[in-house]
């Protein structure tokens, strides 16, 4: 591995990363999403400002004004995480060019681009309620003014006529009723087609046969004649003008297209999606295509949203998140995680060319990585599925039990911690010291894994363990009774000779990813 970048709560950078993993403290927030609120989460500290010189250096100066006004949070996170591990090698920028088609990147989202979607979604309902109310006006809609004059004779003439709010008692049922009420009479207003019919004949226009100057002539042409056509009729903008075009600017893959156009990475780019396991499915397709030689290297990664009325919201009546304004740390109460936004972006390579080129590895060397499905239930994890990602990882490294040294565990502060300690102990040896870091940085849903491989490899390149938030008298008895090697409020040393430390993460829908590596 050669390059990392992270965008986390506290921390706008891997350097500030490191610097906070040496305290045993929390780096979640109060969310106030919805007002005063109960909810902790982790804020992601993220300013791509920050950026606007490396993009300045190499692009025209609109260029970072576009991806400031038209890209959502997940994708200027991984952008950042992506320039920030470009630093640790200079010159590996250029070798990743320079490689063509063999540079490839491999980028994923837990979550998507939530806020995007959210906002979109929001102006296109508030274009329908003007659309459909001007449009059922009784002066633009005559079957509703004989409606009005003899509404049982027009019931019988039309279908599905819908109850008028005016008889609607309840004002949340009103309310409703008259969003039904209005579309379905702006559907029957014939003035509606007759203004259809003059829109699609000015979108008629075509390009001609000088495609790039008649395509602009073309689009000032249709826009001009539709403001004309707006004023005429006084009509408010139709719903299919108010959703922002970046909408498709920001589908899943696009946080792994902008990496590859950014570093003008020619390689195969897209986006894997395995909800909590994706940055460690992005790890194993990464190296799976280094070991068939498609790739020399890859950048590999996962990227995930700030925290959004949407997610906190979702996660709670998944009952899965903790809504008490206090930290839920894993391994005790159990009681709900805290969602979590940012990014971790590495750059990992074959390891003969990478060093030829004079890059020194960072951390650990990635050796294995396992992956299962559950096959059984959307989120409560099962034993098989996990145990099969960590048997396969471990055989693949040709490391047994005993060489162990360490256990990162997804843990997440919810009843499946003790099923996963349990799991856990059924194939690993009691002195291996186990970590749980989400009562550090939250849960990121698909960047979660890559901030916790990223402290791991720290800590090693370190030599110790970085401390947690939990205190010795805090571990939950039921999980104390299975295993007491944990990584509590201060470092713990690593002895020198160590042979592997894996990292488990269970994702929603029972995809799990256990990654092995062992020391440089």
């Amino acid at each position: 591995m050669y390059g990392w970048g992270i965008v986390a709560p506290r921390s706008p950078d891997v350097d500030a990363f490191e610097r906070n993993l040496v305290q045993a403290e929390s780096w979640l927030s109060p969310f106030d999403g919805f007002g005063p609120d109960p909810f902790l989460v982790g804020r992601p500290e993220f300013e791509f400002e920050a950026y606007r010189d490396w993009v300045e250096e190499r692009f025209p100066p609109n260029r970072f004004r576009q991806l400031t006004t038209k890209m959502d949070p997940i994708t200027l996170y991984a952008v950042g995480a992506f320039i920030q591990s470009l630093g640790q090698n200079p010159g590996i920028e250029e070798v990743l060019r320079e490689l063509g088609g063999r540079t490839h990147v491999y980028v994923g989202t837990g979550l998507g681009a939530f806020g995007t979607i959210h906002d979109a979604t929001l102006s296109l309902d508030r274009a329908r309620l003007s659309w459909d109310r001007f449009w059922a006006a009784e002066e633009r809609c005559e079957p509703l003014r004989r409606y009005r004059a003899a509404p049982e004779q027009v019931r019988e003439e039309l279908d599905g006529v819908p109850p008028d709010p005016a008889d609607v008692h309840d004002e949340e049922e009103r309310l409703e009723a008259l969003r039904v009420w209005n579309a379905y009479w702006a559907e029957q207003s014939p003035q509606l087609r007759e203004y259809v019919d003059e829109l699609s004949r000015l979108e008629d226009i075509s390009v001609g046969e000088d495609v790039e100057a008649g395509k602009l002539k073309a689009l000032r042409e249709k826009e001009r004649l539709r403001l004309r056509l707006q004023e005429r009729w006084g009509a408010p903008d139709p719903p299919w003008e108010s959703v922002s075009a970046n909408l498709l600017w920001n589908i899943p893959n696009t946080p792994a297209s902008q990496i590859s156009m950014l570093g003008r990475l020619t390689g195969l780019s897209f986006a894997p999606v395995a909800a909590c396991a994706t940055f460690g499915v992005c790890l194993k397709l990464g190296m799976d295509a280094i070991e068939r030689g498609d790739a020399r290297a890859v950048v590999v990664g996962a990227t995930d949203p700030p925290p959004h009325p949407l997610t906190v919201a979702a996660f709670y009546r998944g009952r899965v998140l903790s809504a008490d304004r206090r930290v839920s740390k894993p391994l005790t109460g159990m009681r709900g995680t805290h969602v979590s936004g940012g990014s971790a972006v590495w750059i990992i390579g074959e390891r003969s060319f990478m060093e030829e080129k004079g890059f020194r590895p960072l951390g650990m060397e990635p050796v294995a990585v396992g992956v299962s499905s559950d096959a059984d239930h959307i989120i409560t994890p099962s034993r098989e599925g996990p145990l099969d990602a960590v048997r396969e990882a471990m055989g693949r490294a040709g490391v047994g039990p005993e060489g162990m040294a360490g256990w990162d565990l997804h843990a997440t502060a919810t009843p499946g911690d003790f099923r996963e300690v349990e799991n856990v102990r059924s194939v690993l040896p009691e002195h291996v010291l186990v970590t749980a870091r989400k009562g550090t940085f939250g849960h990121g849903m698909g960047a979660s894994g890559g901030w916790e491989l990223t402290a791991q490899y720290l800590g090693v390149q370190r030599g110790e363990l970085y401390p947690t938030p939990l205190s010795r008298d805090e571990l939950n008895p039921a999980i104390a009774r299975l295993h007491d090697a944990f990584v509590y409020d201060a470092p713990v040393p690593l002895s020198s000779g160590i042979k592997a430390l894996g990292k488990l993460s269970m994702g929603v829908g029972g995809v799990n990813a256990c990654v092995i590596s062992r020391p440089l």
